[in-house]
């Protein structure tokens, strides 16, 4: 997701946000921070973005305001997610929370282009993450390779995929696996008749 720089506000509305000690200590924090972090946003470009101040994101992350709906659905536009991946968790039992994520209660993006990620990892605050990618046929990660800080691998679950890794395509079938540094410009598609899904493995997370 491509950030936007602007100045950020200093004092978020009044009507956005519940300081502590009133708060109630909330998940959120964390979960906003985790996804931040993975999309490579800092606190600054978060705040362009979402129109929201950096000290008021800050307290946020550090569960010392809670977000109202309206500045948590400008957080998720921004991190570009609905205002329901945050809202996941509620749904654990508190002693499966950062460790067990129930086939039912994945969290997902759908993406424009026939792709949809579903996390696998139960939070992005650790220094791996895992994914199952479904394309559908033809779905493609897009025409330009794109490059990033991490290191990735996966397997193919299920139907194949072409993947493209400094100009050099494969075409990977079920079973096949794959492994590379992210810094090289890379760009995968269905190349099939059906949906392929794919688990991916990156650490850090970039998701």
């Amino acid at each position: 997701m491509s950030s936007r720089y602007a100045r950020a506000l200093t004092q978020p509305p009044q009507s956005e946000a519940s300081e502590a000690p009133e708060a109630t200590p909330s998940h959120l924090g964390t979960e906003i921070r985790g996804l931040r972090k993975a999309r490579n946003l800092t606190l600054i470009q978060l705040a362009a973005s979402s129109g929201l101040s950096t000290g008021y994101l800050s307290m946020v992350e550090r569960q010392k305001a809670v977000p109202s709906i309206k500045a948590l659905m400008s957080i998720a536009q921004s991190l570009g997610v609905t205002i329901g991946w945050f809202f996941e968790a509620d749904a654990v039992h508190p002693q499966e929370r950062g460790l067990v994520v129930r086939r039912s209660r994945r969290r997902r993006i759908n993406y424009s282009t026939g792709i949809v990620d579903e996390l696998l990892s139960p939070s992005l605050k650790g220094s791996l993450e895992l994914v199952l990618c479904r394309l559908a046929p033809g779905a493609t990660s897009g025409e330009e390779p794109y490059s990033h800080s991490s290191e990735e691998a996966g397997m193919i679950v299920r139907g194949r995929l072409e993947l493209w890794v400094d100009g050099q395509s494969v075409l990977l079938e079920t079973g096949d696996s794959f492994g590379f540094e992210s810094t090289r410009p890379h760009r995968y598609r269905n190349p099939g008749p059906d949906e392929a899904e794919v688990v991916w493995a990156i650490t850090p997370p970039s998701y």
